[in-house]
């Protein structure tokens, strides 16, 4: 089963046409304070490139709640990944508080932000900063290619008037197209 299965059965729910790579993986967790989170959520998932990235960073005490859309990625995800600290939860990234249930440290996000309607976009966002604590992190990538169409624009605006501080990094020329991650911070 691979991501690009995934999306030609599921193209509405499933955002990506292959999966990530370990370098956008490492770029997604550095320097979001992970080693000294407590409660991280991940929307998104898909395969879990991302996921052993932040499990990597994790403390051993640490806890992360992956949540994915699509059920045959969920199932596949809680089948391979044998990790305490992990629980993966099929469901919709809107629903987010309630699958973690208490605030958390960062949020780190594979979700296809530009593709999805806005409303749907602000709701999830809206979510995402219900559930991130005082100087809580929040990162996401974008594709380089599609950086100036006005989805991304509109999704980058979004994201700088609801967090204090944001970042973009270095190109990850070695993605599959490259990419780069937004890197938001709450204010503490």
């Amino acid at each position: 089963m691979s991501i690009t299965t995934e999306f030609l059965r599921r193209p509405l729910m499933t955002g990506a046409v292959a999966a990530s790579s370990r370098r956008l993986g490492l770029a997604m967790t550095e320097g979001i304070g992970l080693e000294s989170a407590r409660v991280v959520a991940e929307l998104g998932p898909g395969t879990g490139v991302f996921t052993d990235a932040i499990l990597a960073r994790l403390a051993p005490d640490a806890r992360l709640v992956a949540v994915e859309l699509n059920p045959v990625l969920a199932s596949r995800l809680s089948a391979t990944r044998r990790d305490p600290r992990l629980t993966v939860v099929q469901g919709t990234a809107a629903g987010l508080a309630a699958a973690v249930g208490e605030p958390v440290d960062a949020v780190v996000s594979g979700l296809p932000w530009t593709v999805m309607p806005q409303s749907r976009r602000e709701y999830i966002l809206d979510a995402v900063t219900e559930v991130l604590a005082p100087g809580g992190r929040f990162t996401t990538f974008a594709y380089l290619h599609a950086a100036w169409t006005p989805p991304a624009r509109r999704f980058a605006a979004e994201l700088a008037c609801r967090f204090d501080r944001l970042e973009r990094s270095r190109t990850v020329w070695s993605n599959l197209p490259p990419a780069f991650v937004h890197r938001a911070t709450r204010r503490p």
